[in-house]
């Protein structure tokens, strides 16, 4: 018992060192294959001012477009989701998967299903 106690906290102690090595920018990356491989079940909304006109259920991530040549992060994000179109927060069996794009100048909010 003692021993594999030693071992876990030899393994927490490594894994804290190594994060703390890590630039901010490779937490993220960290913290997001983390929840790529444990996925989500993510609703993602988009806004014209104060009215939802799109809503996207089973949104397992969104992921930044990156320029071809320079590999620069673009000004849209992009993902797959189940488009609710009569919006009431359920997948009904005519409700498909799509490809969306959304730019950074849109009014969004993305959380977990709480269902």
């Amino acid at each position: 018992m003692k021993i594999a106690l030693k071992i876990s906290a030899s393994a927490l102690a490594l894994v804290a060192l190594l994060l703390v090595g890590c630039t901010q920018e490779q937490q993220n990356k960290i913290s997001r294959d983390i929840q790529n491989w444990t996925g989500t079940n993510g609703v993602l909304e988009i806004y014209a001012g104060d009215k939802l006109v799109r809503r996207f259920l089973k949104v397992d991530k969104l992921s930044t477009a990156l320029g071809t040549d320079d590999g620069k992060a673009r000004n849209y994000r992009y993902g797959y989701g189940v488009l609710d179109e009569n919006l009431n927060m359920q997948v009904d069996p005519t409700e498909k998967k799509v490809y969306f794009e959304f730019s950074d100048y849109s009014t969004v909010v993305f959380f977990e299903n709480p269902h």
